[in-house]
């Protein structure tokens, strides 16, 4: 397979890259910051510097020509303000949806949160400071409007609180969850299962949540169809 990762050097994102270039496929990593670019050759993949908060739709378009998905993995990050949240972890997963659409990319796989749906119809819950809800709100205004397309076969991943222990190759993965963590190594072998568990539309529009648990990864993907 061909595909372009977003956000290619974030954590779970360079996980992905190396699972992905390392059976084969080719994954084209899109950066802003060209001093990432070693990085990501160094992870397998191809880089490719945009700034997804101020490319066109063509720029991005360009770089998704003859890929079989796309995969958003990017984020404002920690320390980012209200205003980066809503630009990155919406506006530019939002442009990569329109960039897809134009080059003719129908499967989409948006890395999302945990909790979105606390913050939906204006909710507000307590403990969470101001940033937190608006990264809440953006990556769940995020998932609306790439679901919203009937161009795009969209696969929404949830992961709950993510961790730098080692993967345990077994995870809980359903619609709806109860609150937990999970390695990004994890995160990372379900978004490559997910890759590959899609081929017949059985995750097409799908939201589903990701905490650690009993069932291998393989497992847990086929049970879904």
């Amino acid at each position: 397979m061909r595909i372009v990762l977003a956000g290619a050097h974030g954590q779970i994102a360079r996980r992905l890259g190396r699972l992905l270039s390392a059976r084969g496929d080719t994954v084209v990593g899109i950066v802003r910051n060209p001093d990432h670019e070693s990085d990501v050759r160094a992870d397998g993949m191809e880089p490719a510097v945009l700034d997804l908060e101020s490319a066109s739709v063509d720029d991005v378009a360009s770089a998704l020509t003859g890929a079989d998905a796309v995969v958003f993995a990017a984020g404002a990050g920690p320390g980012s303000g209200a205003a980066r949240k809503d630009t990155v972890d919406r506006g530019a997963a939002v442009l990569l949806a329109d960039a897809a659409e134009q080059a003719g990319v129908r499967h989409y796989l948006l890395v999302s949160s945990m909790g979105v749906d606390a913050v939906a119809d204006g909710g507000r819950p307590d403990g969470l400071d101001d940033v937190f809800v608006v990264y809440l709100q953006a990556k769940l205004a995020a998932e609306r409007d790439v679901l919203s397309r009937s161009g795009l076969r969209t696969t929404v991943l949830r992961p709950g609180g993510l961790t730098d222990d080692p993967g345990t190759g077994r995870v809980t993965l359903q619609p709806s969850v109860d609150r937990g963590s999970v390695p990004r190594d994890d995160v990372a072998a379900v978004l490559v299962a997910l890759l590959d568990g899609n081929r017949d539309g059985n995750l097409d529009d799908v939201v589903l949540e990701l905490v650690s648990g009993p069932t291998p990864i393989d497992e847990a993907v086929s049970a879904l169809g």
